[in-house]
């Protein structure tokens, strides 16, 4: 990889977000079924800091200029078979998919509430109430590291970009 496609920051929280992840697949075992062309979270609707679009733009500027997205619906970055073109430069959304999620924010009360998600597909299993806090992919701490990278790169905090905007090609 050339000099010019690398980003120190950008790369190495993506090398910590693997990290993390790998633990948490080999903590919930045959729960995580999700795998090639299960694209069910691969939606029209992602978002990604722009940090990591930029990344995207620069090891992928041939596919964005000469092939057209994946038909609306679906990820832009999915193949025919179900298969992402980005996958090792895949942004942060993208590489917790499917995992048991956690999160705070206010409840009805104004108190903090910690509310859990996970993918219907991988739903089988314990409850995911029962489950101890670290057994979960705690939304937050990756996010707020995003939003380091992007003011130190001068896009603003809350910059956003589309996936499939990031083609030159319509579908």
């Amino acid at each position: 990889m050339g000099a010019a496609l690398e980003d120190p920051g950008i790369d190495a929280l993506h090398g910590e977000i693997d990290d993390a992840v790998a633990q948490l697949t080999k903590r919930h075992g045959s729960r995580l079924v999700c795998g090639q062309g299960c694209t069910d979270c691969c939606v029209d609707e992602l978002t990604v800091f722009q940090v990591e679009a930029d990344r995207i733009l620069r090891h992928y500027a041939q596919l964005l200029a000469e092939s057209a997205p994946h038909l609306p619906g679906a990820c832009a970055f999915l193949d025919q078979d179900g298969a992402c073109r980005i996958y090792p430069h895949r942004p942060y959304v993208c590489r917790t998919q499917g995992l048991p999620l956690r999160w705070i924010d206010d409840g009805p009360d104004g108190q903090p509430a910690e509310h859990r998600d996970i993918c219907p597909i991988n739903d089988p299993g314990p409850e995911l109430t029962e489950w101890p806090a670290e057994a979960c992919w705690t939304l937050g701490p990756v996010e707020t590291k995003l939003r380091t990278l992007q003011l130190e790169r001068g896009h603003g905090e809350l910059t956003r970009v589309a996936l499939r905007s990031l083609f030159s090609r319509s579908s």
